[in-house]
This record gives structure tokens, C-alpha cells and sequence, in this order.
């Protein structure tokens, strides 16, 4: 698929966190969603969650930055053949890593067709 605008592709994810259940976005804490063009190391990477899960954490969790889902703007688009499937894997990518937020691994994400 050709490019997609950013400011569209934005729109593409925050459908897809307003299609999350709202007891699911409640449960998460401490953590934004960003959208960069490509991850510097990993050019095909499509998201990435990088901090502390929630089943990890301990009592002394605190005054700590954010935790990042990066969702990769290119490499999504690339993947994709037009924006229904764009859409699509913007909201698997979603789920995806948020996923990972709440300690859920790659395998069982894999196992359960999430991955």
C-alpha cells in the first residue's frame, strides 16, 4: 500500500483503543501510546512495548516514566494492501502489545492467534 498521512494513521489507532473494552483501558496504568515512522533497529518491527509489566511490578513500583507501546508507522503501512487491512493490523498490533502491559508473553500471544 502507498503511504498513509500520520495524522490518518493516528486516527487508525485511536479507533482501535476506542474499540478496547473499557474495562481493559481502566486496568491500564502508566502508560502512553506513540507512533513513530520505524524502529531504528528493526525496520519490519511493528510495535513494541518497553517498560515494566503490571504482573512485575512490587510495592516499590513508582516515580517512574511511562511505559511506551510504539507502534510503527511505515512498517505497518508496508505490510498492508490497503486500509482495511491497515486498520486491521493496527488493532491487532494494539492488542498486541498491550498485552504484554498486562505480562502476557509471545507465546501465549502466538497461542492464542494475537501474535
Amino acid at each position: 500500500m502507498d503511504g498513509v498521512a500520520p495524522e490518518r494513521f493516528e486516527e487508525l489507532v485511536g479507533e482501535a483503543l476506542d474499540e478496547l473494552p473499557p474495562e481493559l483501558l481502566r486496568a491500564m496504568d502508566n502508560v502512553v501510546v506513540l507512533v513513530e515512522p520505524r524502529h531504528p533497529d528493526e525496520p519490519d518491527l511493528l510495535g513494541l512495548y518497553e517498560g515494566v509489566a503490571l504482573t512485575e511490578r512490587t510495592s516499590d513500583y513508582g516515580g517512574v516514566l511511562p511505559d511506551r507501546i510504539t507502534l510503527y508507522r511505515d512498517a505497518l503501512v508496508e505490510l498492508c494492501a490497503d486500509e482495511d487491512e491497515l486498520r486491521d493490523e493496527v488493532a491487532i498490533t494494539v492488542v498486541h502489545e498491550i498485552a504484554h502491559h498486562f505480562g502476557i508473553d509471545e507465546e501465549t500471544l502466538h497461542r492464542y492467534g494475537w501474535g
